[in-house]
């Protein structure tokens, strides 16, 4: 039988992970995604939607499915999702490699501030501005809501949850964004300062380059620690590579 490959996903590279090895007969993919976007794009081979129960979950989907590796290419900050699937692929014995896009540097002009996390982000924002341009997603955004003298541009795919601060404009939209557009936002809302998580790749970082050219400070949150004994490959044929699928 061709080897099943599941893949989390949820991310540019896991769209572009499915169409590679759909395009192979002699591989089978499912990609998994959590449901939380409610009209996700379309994806080659078997979809499912939903949780799996944890780890213990997931890992009686791998035996069931006759799973052979599994690609954790989950967003950078699913840190339970990216937990729960190192234990899984531990207790099942399934080859598995984690698909991480790799973060964004400071260049030449970047006024970055370093964040450990949401609430360390938020921590910073009264020294730095009044006029916050948020970009984190649509969860955890309590970190930010006692912060009432501050006023918010909140973008995100979908409405963000509560609670959120009391001064706050939501901006609905998906990337990918230009650089012209992201300048154009930041001038028309008068920001002050740019809030990022480190996501990296193309689909968003023309903020950081808009925010340089206008000289603006921008609070990058870093990345969650990958589990214990687990490493990263930055792309579709480092994952190809480590799971000896490239010379199939």
């Amino acid at each position: 039988m061709a080897p099943h490959i599941l893949v989390l996903g949820g991310t540019t590279e896991a769209r572009e992970l499915a169409t590679t090895l759909v395009a192979r007969p002699d591989i089978r993919v499912t990609t998994s995604l959590a449901g939380r976007v409610s009209r996700p794009g379309a994806l080659e081979g078997d979809v499912r939607i939903g949780g799996f129960g944890g780890a213990d979950g997931l890992a009686d989907w791998l035996r069931e499915h006759d799973v052979d590796a599994v690609v954790d290419a989950t967003h950078p900050f699913a840190t339970a999702i990216t937990v729960n699937a190192a234990e899984a692929a531990r207790a099942t014995g399934t080859p598995a490699v984690v698909l991480r896009r790799p973060g964004w540097r400071p260049g030449p002009g970047d006024r970055w501030h370093d964040a450990g996390s949401l609430t360390e982000a938020a921590a910073q924002l009264p020294a730095l501005g009044r006029r916050i341009f948020l970009t984190t997603g649509r969860l955890g955004l309590a970190a930010f809501a006692h912060l009432a003298e501050l006023h918010f541009l909140v973008r995100s795919v979908e409405a963000p949850e509560p609670p959120l601060p009391p001064h706050t404009h939501v901006l609905l939209a998906r990337g990918p964004f230009t650089v012209a557009g992201e300048r154009a936002v930041l001038r028309e809302h008068r920001v002050d300062v740019l809030v990022t998580k480190d996501s990296g790749g193309e689909a968003t970082a023309a903020k950081l380059v808009a925010a340089r050219e206008l000289g603006l400070p921008v609070v990058v949150v870093r990345r969650p620690p990958l589990p214990e004994g687990v490493t990263a490959v930055p792309d579709v044929p480092g994952v190809l590579a480590r799971l000896d699928l490239d010379s199939r």
